[in-house]
């Protein structure tokens, strides 16, 4: 795990945060498959935040199938296909679009509009 960094700023949860950065990592293939992971504790010191926190972010990973864990050893990076990568991807970013698209109608933006951004912006 490089680059994992948390912004006691932001309006996401600390956990979340985390999730996002990792399973980008995931997904990037920054992390291997079968990569384990360093433990709980450990991550909680380094990030200087609670053990709690961590397992949260480690519970939702292994429940959205990035990582699983083998008691008594520690948690590794699943395997995954180019497909399964793929699909996970587009979810991601779907999660992301929904929020935009509801506060673009809660500040009723055209939807010809929000179109317009995404296409300047994507440039």
């Amino acid at each position: 795990m490089n680059n994992i960094y948390v912004d006691n700023k932001s309006n996401k949860p600390i956990y979340q945060q985390l999730f996002d950065q990792i399973s980008s990592q995931i997904l990037l293939k920054e992390m291997q498959a079968d990569t384990q992971l360093p433990s709980i504790r450990t991550t909680a010191k380094e990030l200087r935040v609670s053990v709690i926190t961590i397992k949260k972010t480690w519970e939702m990973l292994e429940k959205n199938n990035y990582i699983y864990t083998i008691a008594g050893k520690g948690s590794y990076v699943s395997k995954t296909t180019n497909s399964e990568l793929s699909k996970k991807k587009t979810l991601m970013v779907m999660d992301s679009l929904q929020e935009v698209i509801s506060l673009s109608k809660s500040l009723e933006l055209e939807k010809s509009d929000l179109i317009e951004l995404i296409n300047r912006m994507y440039k």
